[in-house]
């Protein structure tokens, strides 16, 4: 199943896409709640309802897609996962952790799946990371990784758009992570039963076209599960919260030389099984 947020008509709601159309949850199930990551909470019986839900769609293309989980309570991201991405940051002396590395996006940083990404006036240094995006479906704490599959309500499609000279003037990475519009996320969740294997797809960045990063899941480090068994040992995971699992080679910062991203530009996530997301680049509005 593929659930994604949808607004139409000045009235934001969340659905089920088939195919080309999108089914109004808020009509063919009223009961449900509106928004996704109260959706989530409700657990099982809500999934069940929505799976066998009908009635009035849309066409995708009449409707606006909005990031999956718009109030999300948090958005973790880890660092140096794919071992694709690690021998090209070798050259700057860094090594495979012995631990999970993990950075906040602020969640005020989430924008739509086909929204516009900000060039910050305050940097030229603007970067992509595509990446596979796990969405929590389960209040939890101390997750066993044989059980963390338990707790995901699906995938999704995350860009970890990064500011890096912002980046690194700060041990965290935050800063140079969370700038408005930096968060696109979607274009829906796709539930573990349709989506299978989640450590074996292809992952793609695409600048105007042109394929600059092209990797596989099989490069985690650590893996969904383990990832989720980590974090869980810290802070009790929320339906809705999203991690970003980590990126494989390409990204502009490490080109030579460097090619970061330009108003104007296009770019596009892709990972297979489920879909793909695309963000014009432009100036920061002033």
């Amino acid at each position: 199943m593929k659930l994604a947020t949808f607004t139409h008509g000045g009235m934001t709601r969340i659905g089920v896409v088939k195919k080309s159309e999108i089914l109004d949850l808020s009509e063919a199930a009223p009961n449900l709640p509106r928004d996704m990551r109260s959706f989530l909470r409700a657990g099982e019986v809500a999934l069940e309802t929505a799976a066998k839900a009908t009635g009035k769609t849309f066409e995708l293309a009449e409707v606006q897609l909005e990031t999956p989980v718009p109030n999300a309570e948090k958005y973790l991201a880890i660092g140096l996962n794919y071992g694709s991405h690690l021998e090209e940051v070798a050259k700057l002396g860094m090594t495979k952790p012995e631990y999970q590395i993990w950075f906040n996006k602020q969640v005020s940083c989430l924008n739509g799946p086909y929204d516009d990404l900000h060039l910050p006036s305050v940097s030229a240094e603007l970067d992509y990371e595509c990446e596979l995006g796990v969405v929590i479906g389960k209040s939890c704490r101390h997750v066993a990784v044989e059980d963390a599959a338990n707790v995901i309500a699906g995938y999704t499609v995350c860009n970890d758009v990064s500011v890096r000279d912002w980046q690194m003037r700060s041990p965290t990475a935050t800063l140079g992570k969370s700038f408005d519009t930096h968060g696109p996320v979607g274009p829906w969740i796709v539930t573990p039963d349709e989506l299978g294997d989640p450590h074996d797809l292809s992952i793609s960045t695409l600048v105007n076209g042109e394929t600059r990063q092209s990797g596989n899941t099989s490069e985690m480090i650590f893996n969904c599960f383990e990832q989720i068994a980590y974090l869980s040992t810290v802070m009790t995971l929320e339906p809705g919260d999203i991690l970003a699992t980590g990126t494989p080679a390409g990204v502009g910062a490490l080109a030579d030389p460097p090619n970061f991203l330009k108003s104007g530009d296009v770019v596009r996530v892709e990972i297979e099984k489920i879909g793909h997301i695309e963000n014009p680049v432009i100036d920061e509005p002033v």
